[in-house]
């Protein structure tokens, strides 16, 4: 039985990749153990011979040194587990990364569909209340989570100059910017999916004065749809004017793979 249906057949509930990856750290070493305790035996072993031929010889003329083959032939057997241990260890190292593989697509495949069933929800919800209606939605969700998550002092980026609060509803961030500045940033990210195809969140980010995070290096848009940005016009629970920043079409994983 191989090492595929072992963890088909033995451990269908154990996280095949950890073990995998467990497996092949362990090989490495466990490989540079043998190898190293059989080069130190090979060693010893071809002196004894060597020695042997000398207190054999008659002639110590007809003496010279062991060639390649006789020492490979000497001391192969002393390198079976090492070879054997390295060869499972890089069947493990294989099947782990093709394990990982797998998962990545599977998970890319249900993004894209999570994403596609939201866009058709979204549309449809449109479609049946009208664009007013859907606003109105929008700026009351973007009311509740300004409510839900006042501004502290910390936790407001400066950005520029203007006085004007905002509220990032994508990371739940405050920072000072304005309407033209949030535009601006819109129009370049649009300007990039046109000429380069693609652009990520903390391209956008980075327009607007936010430092970017290791989600929104991995999400973004594509020249197959524009970036929207929506803007709501909320209160803080501070009673001060704040500019809720969302996306009409969120930013998706895999951006730069399928513009094409």
């Amino acid at each position: 039985m191989n090492l595929l249906e072992l963890f088909k057949t033995k451990m269908p509930d154990v996280n095949t990749t950890t073990m995998l990856t467990g497996m092949g750290v362990t090989g490495v070493v466990t490989t540079a153990y043998f190898a190293g305790r059989a080069s130190f035996k090979a060693a010893q072993l071809i002196e004894r011979e060597e020695q042997r031929r000398i207190s054999e010889a008659s002639d110590p003329l007809s003496i010279h040194d062991l060639t390649t083959p006789e020492r490979f032939k000497l001391v192969w057997p002393l390198y079976v587990p090492a070879v054997s241990v390295g060869a499972t260890t890089i069947t493990a190292i294989v099947m782990s990364n093709h394990a990982a593989s797998k998962k990545i697509a599977a998970l890319t495949v249900a993004s894209g569909i999570s994403e596609r069933a939201l866009s058709e929800y979204k549309a449809k919800v449109l479609e049946k209340i009208g664009e007013n209606k859907e606003m109105a939605i929008r700026d009351e969700i973007a009311q509740e989570r300004v409510s839900k998550n006042p501004p502290t002092n910390t936790q407001i980026v400066m950005a520029g100059d203007s006085d004007v609060l905002c509220f990032d509803m994508m990371t739940g961030r405050y920072f000072m910017s304005t309407m033209e500045t949030i535009k601006q940033a819109e129009n370049k990210i649009n300007y990039e999916l046109v000429n380069h195809m693609y652009a990520s969140l903390s391209s956008f980010y980075d327009e607007i004065g936010l430092a970017p995070t290791p989600y929104s290096d991995t999400v973004g848009w594509n020249v197959n749809e524009r970036l929207e940005v929506v803007i709501s016009t909320v209160l803080s629970p501070d009673n001060r004017p704040c500019l809720a920043i969302d996306f009409s079409n969120p930013p998706i994983a895999e951006y730069a793979r399928l513009w094409g």
